[in-house]
């Protein structure tokens, strides 16, 4: 007899609910927050978060992680992270503003947003679209900007370890981080969402894939 998975792992695909799929200049926008997307069930090339529809889930980690619970609260951290975020520490600190890191966590708190329902699927791009300017800006590839997002996350896990909680409950390690940043920047990786949206296509018309 035939036992079947629970019901969580039976969730419907995201990909069946969004089926338009992403422009270039969309991917890219979605790509800046690959980093932070380490997770299994994670997707790194829609809109929606998941590889299967959660939204549960996302309000969950909106709330437990961030203490968003409304559109407004929603709204008002993107605007702090997009004024001055984590990397005003970092500029004190080591005479550095590394915008990665902060543009990681931007689009991963949209994306989650959006999958919740606290925004709507355009206002999300909108806020998406609000931060190209400056991120493209100020890295001239993926990589400028992975060692970036690496040296954000490093100074904020320090900010928490000398916070004093324990070692085991600090987030993932930093080598965790290295390995996933690596699997992102490696050429051969094609389901990399950095090879499917090279850094320079933002720079160029937008087109369908």
């Amino acid at each position: 007899m035939r036992l079947w998975k629970p019901w969580t792992w039976r969730k419907r695909s995201a990909v069946r609910r969004h089926r338009v799929p992403l422009t270039l200049h969309q991917l890219w926008m979605v790509s800046l927050s690959a980093p932070v997307s380490r997770d299994r069930d994670a997707s790194r090339t829609t809109l929606y978060p998941f590889r299967r529809i959660d939204d549960d889930a996302a309000r969950r980690w909106l709330a437990d992680q961030w203490g968003i619970t409304s559109r407004t609260e929603l709204v008002g951290r993107l605007d702090g992270l997009s004024r001055s975020g984590y990397r005003a520490r970092a500029q004190q600190l080591l005479g550095v503003s590394p915008l990665a890191w902060d543009a990681a966590l931007y689009v991963d708190i949209t994306r989650r947003g959006f999958a919740c329902g606290l925004i709507s699927e355009a206002d999300a791009w909108t806020a998406l679209k609000n931060i190209v300017p400056a991120v493209a800006g100020s890295y001239g590839s993926w990589r400028e900007y992975a060692d970036h997002y690496l040296l954000g996350r490093k100074v904020w896990r320090d900010g928490l370890r000398q916070g004093g909680g324990p070692e085991a409950e600090l987030p993932a390690p930093q080598d965790v981080a290295d390995a996933h940043l690596r699997a992102l920047l490696e050429p051969a990786n094609r389901s990399s969402p950095w090879n499917l949206a090279p850094w320079d296509a933002i720079h160029h018309p937008d087109r369908t894939r």
